[in-house]
């Protein structure tokens, strides 16, 4: 891609850097943008813009300058989930999916099935079902599907979904529901029972927890991000009954649960996809704001510009800003809980890349990735899903700060350059060695600002470092705080969630590493243990009382096998808030 700057909104002068910016204003700013505080309310949540109806964003104009491209208004998949209690025989749809494992395929020496669900489907079926699944030699390895239509069942299909050796965890449940997903998608089924052929004597919190799990998978299954193509087919499947886990108000609760944190992970998803040509940091801002105004009883925003960062003394944040057309956005989301009191303050920070060239340390050769640097503000996704999430369930006794410091990272004379200093909110100086290492720039004026809210614990969310992929590679995240009681409380919420993070080390020997000779630190420390010295990097803008945690997801954030984005870190975000609730 081409280094050189084009301007998305010729008509939008006040968005351009003056041409007499001075070139020794490198990290003291004489003006940058005059756009007044952002209060813009929306009533629409989904990440889409409606054909037909108006422009639904102030940065309309500008989004249609480069490439005309404007996503087409999907809504996200109906789907209606609900329990029941029925013999599995006669339920009436158009797949009946089994979940097995490997152990519940076991047959007796005259080859029929010896778990008790499995041997009644299949005396219904006449026997064919244990003929089939030998004749294809499905033994329910994960992974492994079988769909049969055999008359002798209430359903018109009936499928076997492999979990592998045992399925005891929301990872695994998650992914089955997403194979059920994958063969109604193939069979064009518009409903959807599902059952697990052996429950084991699990708890009904388990039961619970994995009959959300199983419905989660499903519906973020269904779902295909089409808004950018010129075709696209609506998902068929309307409607899925979830059996055997039993009925009543604590499941339905679980399972509304489930869908809400499903429609924002959908949501989180539709941004990292989003392009940089669409999703500018004026837009993430305004998104931002929409949620604010759908969950109004809760949310409120403030969007800050640079005028107003200036006046925060925000120069560490403003100087990657610099030197792009599209400025920068400050986005403070707060939630406040409805009614009660509030027995903790916590902030959950989100890096907001909406592009990064990698500036004069420009991205060149093989495995930079610049075509995917749409996803460099995938910590803000996880956040602001999080945030609408949060704005759904309305938990009580806790508030939240959602903070993004929205902006491109590009090139142009206004740029920051090797060797500027720049002086971040809290005082201290930096030397720029890289200007690709970007992320952590802005982060530590977004960490200040939280501490300054009077959050008590902070998680920030960053596709921060290459290190940590080859660390841990595409799936795990990496997790670097000072804090036990902290890495307890986010794993045990990952666990819940099934999403994957790794405890890294914070080596504070790397630190000599980031030590500068004319600031108090440089922003990279080169290549061995990158990911550690920029976490330590981080640590330098955290008051000391305060709990931190910074996630690296520079892995997870991307399925690079289905070519888009995942959503990681909204549930784990989500679970973590929900226990700080009373």
């Amino acid at each position: 891609m081409a280094a050189t700057v084009v301007s998305l909104a010729t008509s939008l002068t006040a968005a351009v850097v003056p041409s007499s910016f001075s070139s020794s204003s490198s990290f003291v700013f004489t003006k940058l943008w005059s756009k007044p505080c952002l209060r813009i309310t929306f009533s629409v949540s989904p990440f889409s813009y409606s054909r037909g109806r108006g422009k639904l964003m102030a940065h309309s104009l500008a989004r249609a300058t480069l490439g005309l491209t404007q996503p087409a208004n999907i809504d996200a998949p109906k789907i209606a989930i609900s329990a029941k209690e029925i013999d599995v025989a006669e339920w009436k749809g158009d797949i009946l999916a089994v979940g097995v494992t490997e152990k519940d395929m076991t047959k007796d020496d005259s080859k029929r099935f010896e778990n008790s669900l499995l041997k009644k489907l299949d005396a219904k079926l006449g026997g064919h079902l244990s003929e089939a699944s030998s004749e294809e030699d499905f033994t329910g390895k994960p992974g492994q599907s079988l769909v049969l239509r055999l008359p002798g069942l209430g359903s018109k299909r009936i499928g076997l979904i492999g979990l592998g050796q045992s399925a005891t965890n929301t990872y695994a449940f998650r992914n089955f529901g997403e194979a059920i997903a994958a063969a109604a998608k193939t069979a064009q089924a518009c409903n959807v029972g599902i059952v697990l052929a052996s429950t084991g004597s699990t708890t009904n919190e388990s039961k619970l927890n994995t009959a959300s799990a199983i419905a989660s998978g499903t519906v973020l299954g269904t779902y295909e991000d089409t808004r950018y193509k010129s075709d696209s087919k609506k998902p068929v499947l309307k409607s899925v009954d979830i059996l055997g886990f039993g009925t009543g108000p604590e499941l339905e609760k679980k399972l509304k649960y489930a869908e809400d944190v499903s429609s924002a992970i959908i949501f989180g998803k539709e941004l990292v996809n989003s392009p940089a040509n669409v999703l500018t940091p004026a837009v993430l801002a305004e998104e931002a704001t929409k949620i604010a105004s759908t969950y109004s009883d809760v949310l409120s925003a403030t969007i800050l510009n640079a005028e107003q960062c200036k006046e925060l003394k925000m120069g560490s944040y403003l100087g990657v800003a610099a030197a792009s057309a599209n400025p920068p956005h400050f986005i403070h989301l707060c939630y406040k809980p409805p009614s009660g009191p509030i027995k903790a303050k916590l902030a959950l920070i989100g890096k907001g890349l909406t592009f990064d060239s990698g500036g004069y340390n420009i991205k060149t050769g093989p495995g930079c990735f610049i075509e995917l640097m749409k996803f460099d503000m995938g910590g803000s996704a996880a956040v602001l899903g999080a945030a609408k999430a949060i704005g759904q369930v309305k938990p009580p006794g806790v508030e939240v700060h959602f903070i993004v410091a929205a902006c491109e990272n590009m090139i142009s004379g206004t740029g920051m350059r090797p060797g500027d200093i720049l002086t971040a909110s809290n005082g201290k100086t930096i030397e720029v060695n890289n200007t690709d290492a970007e992320g952590r720039l802005t982060l530590a004026d977004a960490l200040v600002y939280a501490c300054n809210q009077g959050a008590e614990k902070i998680i920030d969310l960053a596709t921060l470092t290459g290190a940590c992929v080859v660390a841990l590679g595409p799936s795990i995240a990496g997790v670097f705080t000072p804090s036990d009681e902290l890495a307890n409380e986010v794993f045990a919420a990952a666990e819940a969630s099934g999403e994957k993070l790794w405890r890294m080390p914070m080596e504070e020997s790397y630190w000599e590493s980031m030590k500068s000779g004319v600031a108090d630190m440089v922003n990279t420390g080169g290549r061995q243990g990158g990911a550690i010295t920029a976490a330590l990097f981080l640590k330098q803008f955290v008051d000391e009382k305060v709990q931190w945690m910074h996630i690296d997801m520079a892995g997870p954030v991307w399925n690079e096998k289905k070519r888009t984005a995942t959503g990681f870190g909204i549930q784990t975000l989500v679970e973590w808030v929900q226990q700080h609730s009373s």
